[in-house]
């Protein structure tokens, strides 16, 4: 029986501050080292039958995903086109994938099982062993909540992401509006005129000169910094120009 800290140590992968690739290695580890049989484990991430990214417990797993994916047939492929669990008994008789069947003895497999898990994206996760039939039915179970708890990895790791690109939006934001304020009030003390009036002949010239708001912003601040500045920014009332230009 794998280890009672399993599910565990399986959670704990949902907590580390780590890339999604290097979660899902060491989740392959667990597998490797909890599933009995289990000698090497290999996961493949795959979004709209597209193989976009793998981890494996060893060098070798990924070997066999390229003889699968070059072939188009494979317990992988099989496991991904249904849905369903695929297992390979023994790669020294096996008939149905003769390609990967032989890289599999080449690289000392003798079996392997192959479970899926489906949500936003699909995992892969297969199980290989040195052994005919190494990897006994009822170890399925244990296999797809591995499989299961990469999914949830990877949503989690998603939504970490959405979260941080959401905050750099808004740190961004709060930027540009600092900005935008500061030559706003430039603007008005330079020009006697209110801040809405201040706002209108920003934009006025950052159509006219293709420029962003925010760039012209900042050539207001750097105007006004400098010797002579004010001049320019006074040009702002007859009619708008690029600044610095």
């Amino acid at each position: 029986m794998p280890g009672s800290d399993l599910a565990d140590r399986a959670a704990a992968l949902l907590s580390l501050a780590a890339t999604q690739e290097r979660s899902l290695s060491q989740l392959t580890a667990l597998a490797a080292s909890q599933v009995p049989g289990c000698a090497a484990a290999n996961i493949t991430v795959w979004d709209d039958g597209e193989l976009v990214s793998q981890a494996a417990s060893h060098p070798e797993p990924a070997r066999l995903v390229e003889v699968q994916v070059a072939s188009g047939r494979g317990p992988l492929i099989d496991a991904l086109a249904d849905g369903i669990p695929a297992s390979c008994p023994d790669t020294l008789t096996e008939k149905r994938w003769p390609e990967y069947a032989l890289a599999a003895l080449l690289a000392g497999v003798r079996s392997s099982v192959t479970v899926s898990y489906s949500g936003a994206v699909v995992l892969m996760l297969t199980l290989f062993g040195l052994r005919p039939r190494a990897i006994e039915a009822d170890q399925l179970q244990l296999a797809e909540l591995l499989v299961a708890y990469g999914g949830a990895l990877i949503g989690a790791v998603s939504e970490y992401d959405d979260t941080r690109r959401v905050a750099a939006q808004l740190r961004d934001a709060s930027a540009t509006r600092a900005v935008v304020d500061q030559a706003k009030g430039i603007l008005m003390h330079a020009l006697g005129c209110t801040a809405d009036e201040a706002l209108e002949r920003m934009r006025a010239v950052s159509q006219r000169s293709n420029l962003r708001a925010t760039e012209v912003a900042r050539r207001v601040i750097d105007a006004h910094s400098r010797p002579g500045g004010r001049g320019e920014l006074a040009a702002l009332a007859s009619r708008p120009r690029r600044l610095g230009g």
